[in-house]
């Protein structure tokens, strides 16, 4: 219990360090790893089911050559591929959000320092200190959860692919 409670101090101090811009990047975040996990989900637990609906629909049809026919497989592409892609592009583009955020704190931490600067001069190194240290963890925070994120969107954006290619090869043979 006293481990707990000193990790979460220490996670208390850091979000002070850190200013109001690691609030933003921890909600930024956050956000991020949910649609990830929610993808992650959705891919590999409800999908599956999804997709053999689908391939059943499809292999109960007695015409599958006909215009008609095809105008019906591209909409189960269409229809499977865009609940497949949903909220990738929502989380690309938060992993492109969180370095310009770890960027914007920097810009922070550096504009406070130079405030400690003009109205102290050089003598007062803690307050330097503080503006230099919300410009490190700012940047540290932004980069290394966009890093994370990155790894984990590509690999769905590569499963996803996969997947609706997978889905046209079934039924263009069914």
């Amino acid at each position: 219990m006293e481990l707990l409670a000193n990790n979460l101090f220490d996670i208390q101090l850091l979000m002070e360090s850190g200013g109001m811009v690691l609030w933003i990047i921890l909600f930024a975040s956050v956000l991020m790893w949910t649609l990830i996990a929610e993808r992650y989900f959705f891919v590999y637990l409800v999908y599956p089911k999804q997709l053999d609906n689908t391939i059943q629909q499809w292999q109960q049809r007695a015409d599958k050559r006909s215009w008609y026919a095809q105008q019906i497989r591209i909409g189960f592409i269409a229809n499977e591929a865009s609940a497949l892609k949903q909220y990738l592009l929502f989380i690309k583009t938060l992993t492109i959000a969180l370095p310009m955020l770890g960027l914007l704190g920097t810009v922070d931490g550096m504009i406070q320092t130079f405030d400690v600067l003009s109205i102290f001069g050089t003598g007062n190194a803690r307050g330097m200190a503080g503006g230099i240290s919300i410009a490190l963890i700012t940047t540290m925070a932004g980069l290394l959860t966009a890093l994370s994120g990155l790894y984990f969107s590509t690999q769905l954006e590569q499963k996803v692919a996969r997947s609706i290619n997978n889905l046209t090869d079934v039924l263009q043979r069914g």
